[in-house]
């Protein structure tokens, strides 16, 4: 294997999901969610994303997850100017890209309440905010990376905190470990427990989770679709 297919060293990352209610008179009606979207250039270019980015080597924590949970709240800090009380955090999943992908991030999903700070963003490698509800984002057909669309139905399932952490106490902190694979010249990432994720076969009968991205969606050629069985 030569320098140009051996795959990339991935990084240690921490992202927060910061939520408010959509109606603040009847909280049960669910998530607004707080996304960005980054410039042209850099890591995500062009995507909306949740607050986050690599974690340092000064991030404090005994562990993976305790430094990833100092990042999240530091990178809410850095990029849109908010304080996330690191009490307040829920660990939601955990996601490995697949060996492909020219820039690897290990990283750790967190949920967290937005306590009212202003939103504040550097106009450079963040051009713009809103908080928006999690399907509206993914049927307005933002571009977004695999992850973040995940994240979005995973939030519109819980629309609730108690929701939330119902969720978290029936799945766990859900661990994506993606394989890619191909189905009618369509990129498919699987994850476990898809029928096809042992083999990397997409065509195999049975279970589904995975995501499907059409081989022409930077033209336009349609959105990607997610698929779950798994409750």
């Amino acid at each position: 294997m030569n320098a140009t297919t051996e795959p990339q060293l991935a990084r240690p990352a921490a992202t927060v999901i910061v939520t408010r209610p959509a109606d603040s008179g009847h909280p049960e009606r669910g998530f607004e969610i707080l996304l960005l979207e980054r410039s042209d250039v850099g890591a995500f270019a062009g995507m909306w994303v949740f607050p986050g980015g690599r974690v340092d080597d000064t991030d404090a924590g005994d562990d993976e997850l305790a430094r990833a949970a100092s990042a999240a709240v530091r990178e809410a800090q850095e990029e849109v100017g908010i304080v996330v009380e690191p009490a307040s955090l829920i660990t939601l999943s955990h996601w490995t890209p697949p060996m492909i992908a020219p820039k690897r991030f290990t990283t750790w999903f967190f949920v967290a309440p937005w306590a009212g700070d202003e939103i504040r963003i550097d106009g450079h490698e963040i051009v713009a905010s809103r908080w928006i509800d999690p399907l509206a984002a993914i049927d307005g057909g933002l571009p977004m990376a695999p992850p973040t669309h995940v994240t979005l139905v995973t939030m519109a399932e819980a629309k609730t905190f108690d929701g939330l952490r119902e969720i978290v106490g029936r799945r766990g902190i859900e661990r994506f470990l993606t394989v890619p694979a191909q189905e009618n010249g369509n990129l498919v990432l699987l994850w476990e427990p898809d029928a096809g994720y042992a083999t990397g076969d997409a065509g195999v009968p049975g279970c589904r989770h995975r995501m499907t991205i059409p081989s022409n969606a930077l033209t336009g050629g349609g959105p990607q679709h997610y698929e779950r069985d798994v409750s």
